[in-house]
């Protein structure tokens, strides 16, 4: 049971504002954008939630509020609810709240487990009655953290990489995570192809083997599936045959793109990269949405055909 202060809601400097136990939480740059996008057509909606902590007031819930906040130069203040919690029950609370609303993410609850039995002490069994789960629920969490290398987690916790690709990576043997890591971001993999390269490796039965797979990880998805993609196409005519592989290519490229947006994209620019490549990628959004448009025109000529 949570025990919320008497006092009525505060309203508190985003200054003011600690974000000790922000190292639970996934740092998801676009969901921050979309919430900077809410604040600033409607204001806050609801009060984020705090606890003090040594005279200081430590957010609990309304990560994504703060963040995104804290880019608006006309939002300095927000509202907020004072919960009356210990470290543990603090812990708690940012896993209850966020179940609530339906947002907790595996990722973030094996957090909060491995900080309750790691850094305040408590066995599983007093966590699963704590977060009111089965200890067999703790204990799978537990695992799932712990067999995610450092590097691994460090790139999970600033947003460079997905927890999708996370819960393929932590499949791997910890010694291996790093490079097959440096694999996802030099061939921009989708999870699909990232799902299918673990299999293989996970197959691999010489040093040799994970090289190759290493190097050539697309081409290793194809010869093990077979879909090495055809250069003719002999049901479709010459004209077909352009287009269908103009398609393709223009789909790999999109999907290469898409998973550099999404998960790993402009932490690595500089300022000066910034200024360069916004024609660019005006130009990319413009076309996009063009494309997308003509070709769902496009499909529902084929559709009525």
């Amino acid at each position: 049971m949570l025990r919320w202060a008497e006092q009525d809601v505060l309203t508190l400097e985003c200054r003011q504002i600690g974000e000790h136990y922000g190292r639970y939480r996934l740092h998801l740059p676009e969901a921050e954008r979309a919430m900077a996008r809410s604040l600033e057509r409607y204001g806050q909606l609801s009060p984020i939630v705090v606890c003090r902590r040594q005279e200081r007031y430590e957010l609990i819930d309304g990560f994504k509020r703060l963040g995104a906040a804290r880019t608006l130069a006309h939002l300095s203040r927000l509202s907020a609810r004072l919960l009356e919690a210990d470290e543990r029950t603090a812990k708690a609370a940012i896993y209850g709240l966020n179940r609530a609303g339906g947002r907790t993410r595996e990722l973030e609850e094996a957090w909060i487990i491995q900080a309750l039995v790691r850094e305040d002490g408590m066995s599983q069994v007093e966590v699963a009655e704590l977060l009111g789960r089965h200890k067999s629920w703790v204990c799978r969490r537990l695992a799932l953290i712990e067999r995610l290398g450092p590097t691994a987690r460090d790139e999970l916790r600033v947003g460079l990489l997905s927890p999708t690709a996370a819960r393929q990576i932590v499949r791997l043997p910890e010694g291996n995570q790093a490079e097959v890591l440096e694999a996802i971001r030099r061939e921009s993999l989708s999870g699909a192809e990232l799902a299918g390269v673990v299999d293989l490796w996970m197959g691999c039965a010489e040093r040799s083997q994970q090289e190759y797979l290493l190097h050539h990880p697309r081409e290793a998805l194809s010869q093990a599936t077979g879909a090495l993609p055809a250069v003719h196409d002999p049901r479709l005519s010459e004209d077909g045959n352009k287009v269908w592989k103009r398609v393709g290519l223009l789909l790999d490229v999109l999907g290469r793109m898409e998973v550099w947006l999404a998960h790993h994209g402009r932490t690595g620019l500089t300022p000066e990269d910034r200024v360069i490549l916004i024609p660019r990628f005006q130009r990319l959004a413009r076309d996009a949405g063009s494309v997308a448009a003509l070709s769902r025109d496009f499909v529902g000529e084929l559709e009525q055909a």
